[in-house]
């Protein structure tokens, strides 16, 4: 593993680690069941040379990539933190009038784009177009396969300079551009593989899209700080993520907990599946496992307890990180049961990737973990329950927000970053997370109520998806009432609903349901936007609403 306390950059960082694990396989991407390509290090590292040789031509200085999930997202990123540039990475679900409003509001004077995004954005900077068919129009811009130059010197930058300019969920109104130090990643990183370090070799199976925190930290600078290898695959369909893990013989993947719902399912079902003696012996072997591991995992003894079931994941798997939404604890249960540690934690844009982790040392799947090295966690305004705003401060804090002192003010107070999230610190240090300050919901009882509370209750009813809102967000009609909204998928649900409702306190029970056809607006970590969904909802005047 590279010595991060030596390197006062991402990019000086890059550059050792492709100069050092050279001939060592760095990079491959798959789409769907055809592999596209396979990189080392060091032809990443020429790679990375040309594309900085046409950045540095160009005086590149701020680069936005606006990318799906593939292997040039590395290289253009490598390549705008070798010269100096500040990298933006853009969230490739957006719409196009949005990712025009981000560019002109970052002040991106190169933009790494992928062709079909290209077609539809308004955009008069210096474009480099990836994929585009041969014979089409550019409008000006370049090939990314043709765009090259001769390598310049790694431009040198300081801790305290701004490495990236990350976007914040919800891009309605005001950007939010928070501004991440080199210093702020470096610190991150080391805190990070102190807990889970990647060896030599070790496969990272990348399925969210890179311009997401989670997967900048753990498929890109992770791998390339410990010479692993990222497995790209371009398509979230559950039967090609399945079969990728036994395929390249995947270590170590980050999961949003929709795919980790989807992995379980899949589980589920090859379990019910089992004839004659097969599954009891299942059963009392996930017993038996649980029994052994109570106080902490062992995963050569799960492996050999579980045989088959890790080798249908390829025999390599060490570790699931979670995040980006709440994870229900019976799933996590469900994998460490299994000998498959998934590692929750918790994280926002504002303070890098993550604040908090379930390591395993103490592991308390009903938790979002105890803070990483170097992180304070404290609570703002707690209530008789010890509920409040969560508050972090430490090295991994954002420098502020792009161009906004005033909304940097509000956020960071007295070097404690605000979260807008609520939470409760146990006695052992582990985090409690109960929603968004800006979600809660006071009954006229006086009553405190977390939408997420009654979400994770309502987690495993068959629909498609849903969401608990105030009844005042959606129809006045019906302000003093609590409301689901429901995409059902034509099986029987209903009952189970309300089974589950009846189990709630009065206070907390939810008075009727809204059935919505179309998919819910989500985030690139597949958050639901509530604030985009409850505007589509009002628009929609004539949605029924029907009583519980």
């Amino acid at each position: 593993m590279i010595d991060l306390d030596r390197h006062p950059s991402l990019g000086s960082m890059l550059r050792e680690a492709l100069d050092r694990f050279g001939d060592d396989l760095c990079l491959i991407e798959a789409d769907r069941d055809r592999e596209r390509c396979r990189l080392t290090y060091a032809e990443v590292r020429a790679a990375r040379g040309r594309l900085a040789g046409a950045l540095a031509a160009g005086g590149a200085r701020r680069v936005a990539i606006l990318m799906t999930n593939q292997s040039k997202w590395h290289l253009a990123a490598a390549a705008a933190l070798h010269v100096g540039a500040t990298v933006v990475p853009l969230d490739p679900k957006l719409s196009p009038e949005e990712h025009a409003t981000l560019l002109k509001h970052a002040g991106a004077d190169t933009l790494f784009v992928e062709h079909h995004l290209y077609r539809k954005l308004a955009y008069d900077g210096r474009a480099i177009v990836t994929e585009a068919p041969p014979g089409f129009d550019l409008r000006g811009a370049a090939r990314f396969e043709e765009c090259e130059g001769e390598e310049p010197p790694l431009a040198e930058r300081a801790r305290t300079d701004v490495a990236c300019i990350v976007y914040s969920s919800g891009t309605g109104g005001r950007p939010k551009g928070c501004m991440l130090t080199h210093g702020n990643y470096l610190s991150q990183l080391k805190a990070l593989l102190e807990k889970f370090r990647f060896e030599r070799g070790d496969r990272y199976l990348s399925i969210l899209p890179t311009n997401h925190a989670i997967d900048f930290m753990c498929g890109f600078l992770g791998p390339y700080a410990c010479g692993a290898t990222v497995v790209h695959l371009r398509t979230l369909r559950p039967e090609f993520v399945r079969d990728a893990f036994p395929r390249y013989r995947i270590a170590y993947a980050a999961l949003v907990p929709m795919l980790l719902r989807n992995l379980q399912a899949g589980l589920e079902e090859k379990f019910k599946a089992l004839s004659g003696p097969r599954r009891p012996l299942l059963s009392a072997l996930r017993w038996l496992n649980r029994v052994l591991t109570r106080r902490r995992p062992h995963l050569g003894l799960s492996k050999r307890l579980l045989r088959p079931v890790h080798r249908g994941f390829g025999g390599a798997l060490k570790a699931f990180f979670a995040g980006g939404a709440f994870t229900d604890p019976k799933m996590l249960r469900f994998f460490y049961d299994l000998g498959i540690q998934v590692a929750n934690g918790y994280g926002l844009t504002e303070a890098g990737t993550v604040v908090t982790l379930n390591d395993f040392e103490d592991y308390r799947p009903d938790t979002v973990g105890r803070p990483l090295e170097g992180t304070e966690v404290r609570i703002a305004d707690a209530g008789p329950d010890g509920i409040g705003e969560v508050c972090v401060r430490g090295p991994t804090v954002m420098a502020g927000y792009l161009d906004d002192p005033e909304l940097t003010a509000q956020t960071i107070e007295g070097g404690w970053l605000r979260t807008g999230d609520l939470g409760r610190l146990e006695p052992s240090g582990h985090l409690c997370l109960f929603g968004r300050k800006k979600n809660m919901i006071v009954t006229a009882g006086g009553k405190n109520v977390y939408p997420e509370d009654i979400e994770n209750v309502f987690d495993g009813v068959p629909v498609k998806e849903f969401c608990v809102f105030a009844g005042h967000v959606i129809r006045d009609d019906r302000k003093e009432q609590l409301l689901v909204v429901v995409r059902p998928d034509g099986r029987e649900w209903l009952a189970d609903l309300q089974a589950r409702n009846r189990k709630l306190p009065d206070y907390k029970r939810v008075h009727a349901y809204i059935p919505w056809e179309k998919d819910f607006p989500r985030t690139a970590s597949l958050k639901i936007k509530r604030d985009a969904l409850a505007d589509d909802l009002r628009a929609a005047a004539g949605a029924p609403v029907v009583d519980l």
